[in-house]
């Protein structure tokens, strides 16, 4: 079975009180850089971005990384994205603070974890 990690950009990079707000697309290119060489146990890891922070990293595949644009807002694209992942037969895990969206997703049959948990596994 293929894991996958979709992560929630906004919802991570704002979990962090380091300036974010100052450069949202500064902030996304940080967060791709160190999903791109965290040593994670997922053969793939989606990277959701929305609004000024899809300016920070082009939308495509890096390796077992890929970006997406939110094409409206980033919740919309990242239930869209699970939903496909899920009924692909892959275990998904979707990383995001956000009680409504965890609700969405747990529905759809992914589980859920913090920002705070993602940070730990990739150094944070």
């Amino acid at each position: 079975m293929t894991r996958v990690l979709v992560v929630d950009g906004a919802n991570v990079v704002g979990s962090v009180p380091d300036g974010w707000w100052k450069d949202r697309a500064g902030a996304a290119r940080r967060l791709h850089a160190r999903l791109a060489v965290a040593d994670l146990s997922w053969e793939r890891v989606v990277l959701v971005l929305e609004g000024a922070a899809k300016g920070g990293v082009p939308r495509g595949i890096d390796g077992h990384l890929e970006t997406v644009h939110a094409p409206r807002d980033g919740d919309s694209a990242i239930v869209s994205t699970t939903r496909a992942a899920v009924e692909s037969g892959a275990d998904v895990i979707v990383i995001t603070a956000d009680r409504g969206l965890q609700t969405q997703v747990q529905v759809i049959g992914a589980r859920t974890m913090s920002p705070g948990w993602l940070l730990d596994q990739i150094g944070g």
